[in-house]
């Protein structure tokens, strides 16, 4: 049986959603070291639900940053387990990022919507880049 060609159109998707999770680890460790070095520069709002410490926050944007920085690379090995990774720390991005919307709202939504783009690309297109790595 013929495997057909891979899409370049797919296959570009897929190419973005591994850049775009390296990019978004990147930045949740960029906004989490900031919080840990100096957390008074985040403007507190109104209670919420999911209120931690700054600091706190910090830690968690720090180690899940590296976390999706790390999905982000494995998505380039064209590997399933990267792939799935990949959606599962996309979510969990979304999910840090929603709650992290009371402190930085347009930061947040912006990485959310990135999260939704990786998430579609990799279950839409993800084959396509493991057809063109040839594993």
């Amino acid at each position: 049986m013929q495997q057909e060609e891979p899409s370049g159109w797919a296959a570009g998707w897929a190419t973005f959603a591994g850049v775009m999770l390296i990019m978004i680890g990147v930045f949740h460790a960029i906004v989490g070291l900031g919080a840990i070095i100096n957390d008074e520069t985040f403007v507190l709002t109104q209670e919420y639900i999911l209120e931690f410490d700054t600091t706190s926050w910090g830690w968690i944007h720090l180690i899940g940053g590296v976390i999706v920085l790390f999905a982000g690379f494995g998505v380039f090995s064209g590997a399933v387990w990267g792939r799935t990774v990949g959606v599962i720390v996309a979510a969990i991005s979304a999910i840090a990022s929603f709650a992290w919307l009371p402190y930085r709202p347009v930061w947040s939504i912006v990485i959310i919507a990135i999260d939704v783009a990786v998430i579609w690309a990799l279950t839409m297109h993800g084959r396509d880049i493991q057809r063109m790595s040839g594993v």
